[in-house]
């Protein structure tokens, strides 16, 4: 009978838990963050063309590997993951954003089901489903469309359906294969991820690979035949290399410079091609950016650097987490769990691909660590607790500084970063055109200033334009780097210089604060959250 309470209890305490992940991932989501930034508003209009024509903005018809997009050409899948989304609740920024709310929320119960594989202790997966559930690394991308996100759903179910096919059910391969190939096509940093985690998964469980080998052939060759669109289009063309091309290392000058100008002093001996060799440089360059990763600074106290990625006012982690972990950690080792290597080979091989990149430590490359140190956390909490004397004490404190380190974190969050980092979402976009809107049958043009970047999507998406109507009649271009620049379309002139246009009849401006044309009257002015002016609207009448 206790036996069956404990379970019914269990069940419950998951289902609250599941439920307020849910709320938090879900409360104010089309206001919190205050805008739709340039990526999710992409994936947000290719979905919601191919919901109605089946062809992507630029009239792709079902892309597999790519969508061009602004030319940054992004993996497919959250954008069809956003389809349904879309057809429930229309084009919206609540839809957009919905299903890496929804992903986030099934991460927490997949973390929970990991832990019970791993420690096979239901405290223990209760604690690492709570610290994930309200974790701000993983409910800033939980509440963004951020396609890092639905990747580490998929990839943390690639593990855990691995698990179970070394324990349970030889056929849990075909669905840990399919989970790690859906990641690499939804993400781009899974793509570095999933052959790391693989290694580590088939050194923890190289006897059950073994003992199942036909299987495991099996969901090789079919993951190989699926993956290879992806392989020829990565490898194989301009395009899918543009990505990497343009945030690795290994293609800044700084370390071949270095390199010449310390073999110069050393007037080009022969021992100082060895000892200034341009590779150790960039190795150097490397370590430097993996080790990045577990900076405290980033990880405790401030975390990413880019508002858009983390509020700054605290870590990716509680501060309290720092302790835990290193509990946690020690506990692992001292108490020879058995999945201990599994467990740290994965936290400490998550920077391996984000270490290749210019910018560290980075959170949403990284964010595959998850629930690494959740799990770990949970482990050092339980075995603590199972220590000390004083356990009340212990939960009552713990609770006390849990609580006070969450209602901190959700009251910077709803309150001062919104208001601080509007501009860092984008924010005037959607005002500027919703009060341009009304207007838009009145005039015969809108100039529309290019200064913050990719004007023309927000038009796209907030005045609901017919996608097919779109990429047949848009004046598109291509840059040397291959990226996409939309010129104009129907009325709408998107520009670098606004104020350079003399068109006939009635035009409206759109530009930066103070810089509409001496003949045109300012009609409105769209701020921030923060009140810093962003654009000013005006309205000028020229004979035809």
């Amino acid at each position: 009978m206790n036996q069956y309470k404990n379970l019914l209890n269990s069940k419950l305490l998951i289902i609250l838990i599941v439920i307020l992940a849910f709320v938090l991932r879900t409360y104010k989501l089309s206001n919190v963050p205050p805008s739709l930034y340039w990526d999710e508003a992409s994936l947000g209009y290719n979905a919601y063309s191919i919901l109605k024509t089946a062809h992507d903005e630029h009239g792709k018809f079902l892309p597999l590997t790519n969508f061009g997009a602004y030319g940054d050409y992004k993996p497919p899948l959250y954008i069809y993951a956003t389809v349904p989304s879309i057809f429930i609740f229309g084009l919206t920024e609540f839809a957009i954003r919905f299903p890496s709310a929804l992903f986030g929320t099934l991460t927490i119960l997949l973390t929970y089901f990991l832990a019970k594989k791993f420690f096979e202790n239901e405290a223990i997966a209760l604690l690492s489903a709570l610290f994930l559930a309200i974790s701000p690394w993983h409910l800033q991308f939980s509440r963004g469309a951020f396609e890092a996100n639905l990747g580490l759903f998929l990839s943390v179910l690639g593990v855990l359906t691995f698990i179970k096919f070394a324990k349970d059910r030889p056929l849990y391969i075909f669905m840990s294969a399919g989970s790690f190939l859906a990641a690499m096509y939804t993400f781009t940093g899974q793509r570095l991820f999933a052959p790391f985690i693989l290694v580590v998964l088939c050194f923890q469980f190289r006897k059950e690979l073994i003992k199942n080998w036909k299987y495991v052939l099996v969901a090789a060759f079919l993951s190989a035949i699926l993956f290879w669109p992806l392989f020829r289009f990565v490898t194989g063309t301009i395009e899918g290399k543009l990505r990497f091309n343009e945030v690795t290392i290994f293609k800044d000058l700084k370390p071949i410079n270095d390199s010449i100008r310390f073999k110069n002093e050393d007037n080009f001996s022969w021992w100082s091609g060895i000892t200034h060799n341009r590779r150790l440089f960039y190795i150097n360059q490397y370590l430097i950016h993996y080790f990045d990763a577990f900076n405290p600074t980033f990880l405790f106290f401030q975390g990413d650097v880019n508002p858009r990625l983390s509020i700054q006012a605290i870590g990716e982690l509680y501060f309290f987490d720092l302790f835990l972990i290193l509990a946690g950690i020690y506990f692992l080792f001292n108490k020879k769990q058995k999945f201990r290597f599994l467990i740290m080979g994965w936290l400490l091989i998550s920077p391996l691909g984000p270490a290749t990149a210019r910018e560290t430590p980075h959170a949403l490359r990284m964010i595959h660590i998850l629930p690494t140190f959740q799990l770990v956390a949970a482990y050092g909490t339980y075995q603590i607790y199972q220590l000390i004397k004083f356990k009340k004490m212990f939960v009552i404190g713990s609770i006390v500084i849990i609580l006070a380190s969450f209602f901190y974190y959700l009251h910077m969050y709803y309150v001062h970063y919104p208001r601080e980092n509007s501009g860092e979402w984008q924010y005037g976009y959607k005002q500027a055109v919703e009060y341009l809107s009304p207007l838009y049958n009145n005039v015969d043009h809108v100039v529309v200033t290019e200064a913050y970047g990719r004007p023309y999507i927000y038009f796209l998406i907030y005045m609901k334009i017919d996608p097919k109507n779109y990429y047949q009649h848009a004046s598109v271009s291509r840059d040397d780097q291959f990226f996409y620049h939309v010129n104009s379309f129907d009325k709408l002139i998107f520009s670098n210089s606004p104020t350079s246009y003399a068109l006939p009849g009635k035009t409206i401006f759109v530009t930066t604060p103070g810089n509409l044309p001496t003949n045109t009257k300012l009609l409105e002015t769209v701020s921030q959250l923060d009140q810093k002016p962003v654009f000013d609207i005006g309205e000028t009448v020229n004979e035809k």
